[in-house]
This record gives C-alpha cells, structure tokens and sequence, in this order.
C-alpha cells in the first residue's frame, strides 16, 4: 500500500516508521480486540512514556488511512506492547477483526509526547472515555501512589468491560453518553475543584474535552502548566 501526503508530512516532521507483527489476539468483551504486538524496534528506538500513541496505517479501499492507538502495556524488554480495537463499522476495526499471529501493519511515531510534572502532583483529576482508557490506564500505573479522581464516559455497556486500573486511592465514575456529551460536561463541571498542586489530563470527544478544558482554565483559573488536554475523536 503506497503511502499518501500525509505520510510524507509525517516524515518531514521527524515521524519514524516501524513495521509491527502481530504475535497473538483476544477478545475483551462482545466490541473490542486486544492485540499482543512485537514492535519491530519501536520502543527501543522511541523509548516508553504514559499515554504514548502511534498512528496506525489501513487499507481503506485500496487507500492509505492512519488511526492513533495508544500502547497497552508497552515491555521494552521484549519490545512488544498491547493495541486495543473497537469493533465498529470501519477499516480499522475491520483489520483488527481478522488479524491473524504473523500479520503487520505500519505503523508511525510522531506527535506522541507526555512527561508527569515534577515533584510529582499530589492529586489526578482525568477525564476520559473508552477511547481514552488505555491512556488513563497508563497514567494511574506511572503515579500508582497518586491520589486520583477520574471520570469515564461509555455509549454502551460492552465499553465497561475495559477495565480501569485503579487502586483503592483511585476514585472512578462511569458516565452514560447524553445528547452530545452533555452528560460527561456537566457532572464534571460541578464535580472538579481547583488546586494549585493537581494535575488535569483531559481527553474525550472534542467538544466536552475543549468544554472541560476551557472551565478549568477560564472558570476555575487553574494554571496552564496543570492542564493537559487533547480531543480523542470527534462526533463531526
């Protein structure tokens, strides 16, 4: 599959191609697939970081289409890593259904970036979603001794069966999907407090992340350095 004008600006912008083998799939619940990767060098070339992300490359009709996946579980010592899919109408969901041990895909890095404050925060606040919960995941296993309060949206129940990694200081709330993520906004809004020594991590749809987002900054007044934003998908 030959590359399209956005690979070429991804290369341009210091992006870094690896071609992945997938080693082994499993289901996780009736709507999504974990896949078991070997990086083909990626995590030694890159190196590890919570929430990191690459961009995934499908055939799409005989056309080049890229997805942002987030590492589960990245092992730099073996160099493999877990990617989770939802099984929803699309070519990426559609390559993840039928992926079989000993097929690749490429795959770029480029963009992913995230590094914990230092000293560490004495508290989390994250806002996330099914998209976003390997991130949150990766984030409550870096700061594991981090009090942390987190909120989860989910369109259907087959998304609660991604499970968050919290411990018994970690404070989860699952959210049903409303009318344009009302829902999410809203309780998130009364709910969140302003504190000089937290951090925020937003990353849901679009809309409520940038909603979310500008109440903690404009409202709240919570400094720009605490704050850590980025829309996962969009409903437009």
């Amino acid at each position: 599959m030959k590359r399209n004008w956005e690979a070429l600006v991804l290369r341009a912008m210091g992006g870094r191609n690896f071609r992945l083998t997938v080693l082994d799939t499993e289901p996780v619940g009736d709507r999504y697939r974990r896949l078991l990767v070997d990086g083909g060098g990626l995590l030694d070339a890159c190196g590890v970081h919570p929430t990191m992300w690459i961009r995934l490359w499908f055939d799409n009709g005989g056309r080049p289409h890229q997805r942002a996946y987030t590492l589960v579980d990245p092992d730099p010592a073996t160099g493999r890593f877990h990617l989770e899919f939802a099984l929803h109408d699309g070519c990426a969901a559609r390559w993840a259904e039928t992926a079989a041990v000993g097929d690749t895909i490429e795959a770029t890095v480029q963009g992913s970036a995230f590094a914990l404050p230092e000293p560490a925060p004495r508290h989390l606040y994250l806002v996330g979603d099914a998209a976003s919960l390997p991130a949150v995941n990766s984030l409550l296993d870096a700061a594991a001794d981090v009090p942390a309060t987190v909120w989860l949206e989910y369109a259907h129940d087959g998304e609660r069966a991604l499970t968050p990694r919290a411990r018994d200081h970690h404070e989860v709330t699952w959210i049903p999907r409303g009318a344009d993520g009302e829902g999410l906004v809203k309780t998130v809004r009364d709910a969140m407090p302003a504190t000089d020594d937290a951090h925020y991590w937003v990353a849901a749809e679009a809309a409520s992340t940038r909603d979310i987002t500008r109440h903690l900054r404009r409202t709240l007044g919570v400094g720009r350095h605490q704050v850590t934003s980025l829309g996962y998908w969009s409903v437009r």
